[in-house]
């Protein structure tokens, strides 16, 4: 038995397939989910999620934050954003997280506690996507 796996961003789907198995960056934790899972509901937190498609090698996708719910073998991904790990450009997400990493550092030196929270914010996405292309 396989699970049916929908990853569902505002604009777009970007995932909807089988799998094995999935992996999935829950706001208190890594959480994998098998066949036959006992029903569930989760928010995400940004991160990885990681889907084995039939007898296939595991697939990354970088969520941006939203909810999970899981039942009859059935996984809805509800998203702010996603991306597939395959289609990041890895350069492109390094100068996405020294970019992120150095707003954070100025941010730190001024004290501005507000544009901290954002630039935190950014460097975990960024991160989430330079971690999902590799």
């Amino acid at each position: 038995m396989t699970l049916t796996v929908r990853v569902i961003t505002p604009d777009k789907i970007v995932w909807d397939q089988t799998a094995q198995e999935v992996i999935l960056p829950s706001s208190t934790g890594q959480l994998g989910i098998l066949t036959d899972h006992a029903p569930l509901l989760t928010s995400l937190d940004v991160g990885v999620m990681r889907v084995r498609p039939d007898n296939k090698e595991w697939k990354s996708i970088a969520v941006m934050g939203g909810f999970a719910e899981v039942e009859n073998n059935e996984i809805k991904v509800l998203v702010n954003g996603a991306q597939l790990g395959e289609t990041i450009d890895k350069e492109q997400a390094q100068i996405a997280v020294n970019e992120a990493q150095t707003a954070l550092d100025q941010a730190t030196a001024k004290g501005d506690r507000r544009e901290q929270m954002k630039a935190t914010q950014q460097l975990k996405k960024a991160k989430a996507r330079l971690q999902a292309a590799s």
